[in-house]
């Protein structure tokens, strides 16, 4: 369906940034564009920046529109990405990332109100998962055609040839979305406690997500020996497993009355995804560097998945009159821990090495298990 393919191209733009400079970050760093402490700095500017502006955006997508917010999406996405590609220096280029931020505070609020407003109750959920696997598109076109044409061409046009693809998206979306309702006052929006639950689990699911994203392909090339190229495949896997996890586990989501039953599960595989990290990191060649690529397959699989079933139960429980604000709460839990995941990931790396990196992770995954655990007790009870 037209509709649905669009949703996908549009989150995957949305956080295209994100897996373009973890799957460049080999190029990045031997270029002096980026030291590695500083490659986390600039995951965390930009979801800072999604993070503070997300309940903003919420807000902005119930006045305006979806149509409207998805064309400026796409607009900022790609000129977020030629100031990236044009940046001469670390200074300008987390300026640049920073900027990326504003598309991606807006990206679930206005898809999910597409979906809402216009499939059908039992196509919901399919679609849902359909769109948030647009994100692990992103990584899959990160690791595989865009950091080839880095290696040829180097990494600013890999960075241009990006930019261009978000701008094709929002002529897309102008063309074939539905001219936008007059703009009126919002109504107010009930709170809701699961919606905080919610957002919580997202804030320690994005801890792990970002900094799997932000150093596996740095790690692979440093510590497995694993050439730029290669190493920047792990990206594709986490799109390839992401892809399947995402649009698999929210079909599974559709079928039950909470969706939220499966966020628990998802969370503990990743974290024992992460401990396989971990054992590779001790490793070292030759058994980590056979491990890493099924451990990397286990976080998109399960990690990414768990985004894509908390934004299910937003689709499945939201109105239409609030359901950007409703999803843009729970993505700024996501985005924080966008923000935080990566620099407490280089610490943790800088004083002992990347097992306790990956460690570090793990029990960001457990902690978000633990938080749907513990209310699956009180509801219980």
């Amino acid at each position: 369906m037209p509709r649905t393919a669009l949703l996908t191209a549009v989150m995957g733009v949305s956080m295209l940034q994100l897996f373009l400079i973890g799957a460049l970050a080999p190029y990045l760093v031997a270029d002096g564009s980026v030291s590695r402490g500083l490659l986390g700095l600039t995951t965390t500017a930009g979801f800072l920046v999604a993070a503070v502006l997300s309940p903003a955006a919420g807000t902005l997508v119930d006045r305006i529109g979806p149509r409207r917010a998805i064309v400026a999406l796409g607009a900022l996405a790609a000129v977020a990405l030629m100031l990236i590609g044009v940046a001469p220096g670390p200074a300008a280029l987390l300026a640049a990332v920073a900027l990326g931020g504003l598309p991606q505070a807006m990206a679930n609020p206005a898809t999910n109100k597409v979906i809402i407003a216009a499939f059908e109750p039992v196509a919901r959920a399919t679609a849902t998962g359909w769109k948030q696997s647009g994100v692990q598109l992103g990584a899959l076109a990160a690791g595989l055609p865009l950091a080839g044409l880095a290696a040829w061409a180097g990494w600013r046009a890999a960075v241009w040839a990006a930019a261009g693809t978000a701008l094709a998206v929002a002529l897309w979306a102008w063309r074939i979305l539905p001219a936008d309702p007059a703009r009126r006052p919002v109504a107010p929006v009930a709170g809701g406690g699961r919606v905080g639950r919610w957002a919580a689990y997202c804030l320690f699911l994005g801890c792990g997500v970002a900094s799997v994203n932000t150093y596996l392909t740095l790690f692979a090339a440093q510590r497995l020996s694993l050439a730029p190229v290669i190493a920047g495949w792990l990206v594709a896997m986490l799109g390839i497993a992401g892809i399947a996890g995402r649009v698999g586990w929210s079909r599974r989501a559709g079928t039950l009355e909470r969706p939220d039953a499966l966020l628990w599960l998802l969370a503990a595989c990743a974290g024992g995804a992460a401990l396989v990290l971990a054992a590779c990191a001790v490793a070292g060649p030759p058994w980590g560097t056979a491990l890493v690529w099924p451990a990397a397959a286990g976080i998109g699989a399960f990690a990414a998945a768990g985004n894509a079933v908390a934004m299910v139960a937003v689709v499945r429980h939201a109105q239409q009159a609030t359901a950007g604000r409703d999803s843009a709460r729970v993505s700024a839990g996501f985005f924080a821990g966008f923000a935080l995941g990566p620099p407490l990931f280089a610490v943790a790396v800088e004083a002992s090495g990347y097992g306790a990196g990956w460690a570090v992770v793990s029990a960001e995954f457990l902690t978000a298990m633990t938080i749907m655990v513990v209310r699956r007790e009180k509801v219980r009870a």
